[in-house]
């Protein structure tokens, strides 16, 4: 059956879309505006009980949280399509440590940022100034380590695209977009090569293209 992907217009769910194109794996897109509640009715809830996007439902099976889905899929169509996980068990055990790294260092700051200066203003929220800085000096923390990391090696985990590097693309997008602060990745010599590089594959700009949401 083909895999039904909820929540296409936002970022996170935008992980899944294009770990989905790299793997080669045929899947259809189910809509939910999060600004009319969609994610709060009783049918969606069982399927998300903290309604949050996306889900996927696979046949029988359904999953959320989108780095845990990344991570199914990766596995399960791991000789078809892009190698995402690496090749040896070191390998894969630094994919999951720049996984972990995005998910518990870069994403904060940025979701904060996001929130603020993009979907904030949607819902009538003005931007706390003394939060934004300290959010923005939160990311440039961890991007003065990716600087550092990727002066030594072409992507996050080695010399190989990963989901280490596809998890970033969906939020750094909005950087280089709506928010206007791609100078905080461009200031960045090798996150900015880095940046071009992951930003480039086809998979990604079929999603830009397909569901461009809010950038």
């Amino acid at each position: 059956m083909v895999v039904k992907v909820y929540g296409p217009d936002y970022a996170s769910p935008k992980r899944v879309l294009v770990c989905l194109i790299e793997k080669d794996v045929e899947f259809e897109t189910v809509i939910v505006d999060l600004f009319k509640g969609e994610h709060k009715a009783p049918e969606y809830l069982k399927l998300q009980p903290f309604g949050s996007v996306p889900v996927v439902q696979d046949g029988d099976y359904a999953l959320f949280d989108s780095r845990a889905i990344i991570r199914y899929y990766a596995e399960k169509y791991k000789h078809q399509g892009t190698e995402l996980l690496g090749k040896t068990i070191e390998e894969r055990g630094l994919v999951e440590q720049w996984l972990e790294v995005e998910a518990h260092n870069f994403h904060p700051p940025i979701y904060d940022l996001v929130h603020n200066l993009v979907y904030g203003p949607l819902i009538g929220l003005t931007p706390d100034p003394k939060q934004l800085k300290e959010s923005e000096d939160k990311l440039c923390r961890v991007l003065d380590i990716y600087e550092e990391r990727l002066s030594k090696s072409k992507y996050l985990a080695g010399d190989f695209f990963s989901l280490a590097d596809l998890s970033h693309l969906p939020f750094t997008q909005y950087l280089m977009g709506k928010m206007r602060k791609e100078y905080l990745i461009r200031d960045r010599k090798h996150v900015s090569g880095w940046w071009d590089d992951i930003s480039s594959r086809p998979s990604w700009k079929k999603v830009l293209e397909l569901w461009p949401g809010q950038y």
